[in-house]
């Protein structure tokens, strides 16, 4: 069974989001935060739109690899350094979203913090997924 995306009417209309995620599965997979990381442990790319799309295909290779796709995502995470900046690179970071994950968007929150463990990533997601 694949999530149910919940977006009331009366709430503003989600984009690139769901306001709520209902899910029913088998097995809850919790990813830990990505960044930019290449398989050496080095932060790769120079922009924020570099990074993320890193960060967000290191999270989907996770996903992968505990029997996942994308479309299981029932939370997502995102952690930027420069809140200013993502918001914009919104319609850029929307459409790596949708190359690399689709349109089933998960519940999501964009949270500023100070730095990341690697001070040279702009960027970290982490995630919940519900697999059948």
């Amino acid at each position: 069974m694949s999530p149910d995306r919940i977006n009331p009417p009366e709430l503003s209309p989600a984009t690139g989001f769901s306001h709520a995620v209902a899910a029913t599965g088998s097995r809850l997979v919790f990813l830990a935060g990505q960044t930019a990381l290449d398989g050496s442990g080095k932060v790769v790319g120079e922009t924020l739109p570099e990074q993320f799309e890193v960060a967000l295909t290191n999270l989907l290779a996770a996903l992968a690899a505990a029997g996942g796709a994308a479309r299981d995502l029932a939370r997502v995470t995102v952690y930027a350094v420069d809140v200013a900046a993502y918001r914009e690179c919104s319609a850029e970071l929307g459409r790596i979203w949708r190359r690399l994950a689709g349109r089933d968007y998960p519940a999501m929150a964009v949270i500023g913090v100070v730095r990341l463990w690697d001070e040279q990533a702009r960027v970290e997601l982490d995630g919940v997924a519900v697999l059948p």
